[in-house]
Formats: structure tokens, sequence, C-alpha cells
């Protein structure tokens, strides 16, 4: 916190880095079928009405 003038100047920091983060997001998700049906099994109602298992 030190390297910052105020707390606000952190956050707006933050903030810009999380609206830039998805640019690096190219690669798929790896063992994606995995933690969907893992999910499933744990959230069985969530997701049924945006996902058709």
């Amino acid at each position: 916190k030190g390297g910052f003038a105020n707390e606000n100047s952190l956050l707006k920091l933050l903030y810009a880095g999380i609206l830039k983060a998805p640019e690096g997001w190219t690669r798929p998700i790896q063992n994606w079928y995995l933690t969907l049906s893992q999910l499933a099994i744990h959230f069985p109602d969530r997701l049924e009405k945006y996902i058709s298992l």
C-alpha cells in the first residue's frame, strides 16, 4: 500500500486490471467437462435451466 498515494488510487488500479484481464483469456478451460459434471453433482438444480446436461 506504500506505493500508492491513497486507497482510492489502489482501487482504481485493481479495477483497471480486472477490466483488462479477459483480453488474455484466449485458451479454453482445461478439464471443463469434468468441472461441469462436478458442479452438476453438487448443484443439480442450478445448471439445468442454463445448460442441457
